[in-house]
């Protein structure tokens, strides 16, 4: 069973091919991505129309690369997957509308997958996949939450973001500070020489009794601590700035991580999403989960991101498990703000 994954919800075009043989993982034969990172720096962010029309330029020439890669000619697929949402609409209708020229093509079955399942399941592309249930901390640019995941498709959520993802904190953060497009990336680079403890900065409902997030103040901390800098900032108060953003952002992902092992009982912690790839939250829950004897698992750094591979992954499995309904003909449509909770028939807690 060959499965092709497209993904096109954003800024990263990823194309992927798996194989599913047996009720093993399924194995990653190839994969392709193609970053847009060039094309929005000059505006400071993604530009959706932009966006779009990078994914029609580059998604056909990485689909025959990953053919090519795999050995695997065309007429061997047996089922296309592709990102239904969430995502910017004319991104994520690149994708689908590929992916159903191609199944039209080759008269086989098209799937359309959650972008966030394909990130929680990412781990599995790994050389250390986790094992179910855990709990799996999704934390992007886009999203951050917490979810208790008992198996494919069985999720439960434990608690989110009420503003501002912990991705977006960073960007945000990144960009008052003149660091430019990613600008997640460039904070934790520049942390790496700071001192994360000169400045004081809030770390919104880190003692709250709840598992929710919040980080929309941070960034006004941010600038208000900016201002008191005499201009133009040294590079060494930037620096120590950056660090003390990043430790405020990780402290928070870290507590609330550990608050959702103890609150569900389960050992095994997951983290996916684009902050997965921050090299301080891997270190800081690694100590944490060290002391006390919880497995934690992250996904290679290359499937932190947008990639293909996550949603050939996710496609694999639930069709391994019977998820999979089949589609009526190869119409084909997209769901920008499409909710996790609706592909789940998990029961509370």
């Amino acid at each position: 069973m060959f499965i092709l994954g497209i993904e096109s919800s954003c800024d990263e075009t990823g194309v992927a091919l798996v194989q599913c043989q047996g009720p093993g993982v399924p194995k990653l034969l190839s994969h392709a991505l193609h970053s847009q990172i060039e094309v929005h720096q000059h505006f400071g962010g993604v530009v959706p129309e932009l966006a779009s029309r990078d994914h029609i330029r580059y998604v056909t020439p990485l689909l025959m690369r990953v053919l090519d890669e795999a050995s695997v000619p065309v007429t061997r697929l047996d089922r296309i997957a592709y990102t239904q949402g969430p995502g910017l609409a004319g991104a994520l209708l690149v994708g689908a509308g590929v992916a159903s020229a191609l199944a039209a093509a080759l008269r086989v079955p098209i799937t359309g997958v959650h972008h966030l399942e394909g990130h929680l399941l990412s781990p599995f592309l790994s050389s250390n996949p986790p094992t179910f249930p855990f709990v799996a901390l999704l934390v992007s640019g886009g999203h951050t939450q917490l979810m208790c995941v008992k198996d494919v498709g069985n999720y439960v959520l434990l608690g989110e973001s009420l503003d501002d993802a912990a991705g977006e904190a960073y960007d945000k953060s990144a960009k008052l500070m003149g660091l430019g497009y990613p600008g997640g990336a460039a904070l934790a680079s520049l942390a790496a020489s700071g001192d994360p403890e000169r400045f004081v900065l809030p770390r919104p409902l880190l003692h709250s009794a709840n598992l929710n997030f919040s980080f929309a103040g941070l960034k006004t901390a941010v600038r208000t601590q900016l201002m008191k800098l005499s201009l133009p900032a040294m590079p060494s108060d930037l620096a120590d700035l950056a660090a003390s953003t990043q430790a405020a952002i990780n402290d928070v992902l870290v507590k609330k991580s550990l608050a959702a092992m103890e609150q569900t009982g389960l050992q095994c912690l997951v983290v996916a999403g684009g902050v997965g790839a921050n090299q301080d939250l891997r270190a800081r829950l690694d100590r944490a989960c060290l002391l006390k004897n919880i497995r934690v698992h992250y996904p290679e750094v290359e499937f932190c991101t947008d990639n293909g591979a996550m949603i050939a992954m996710a496609a694999g499995m639930r069709w391994q498990r019977g998820l999979l309904t089949e589609a009526k003909g190869y119409g084909y449509g997209v769901l920008p703000r499409w909710s996790l909770q609706a592909v789940t028939a998990a029961a509370p807690l």
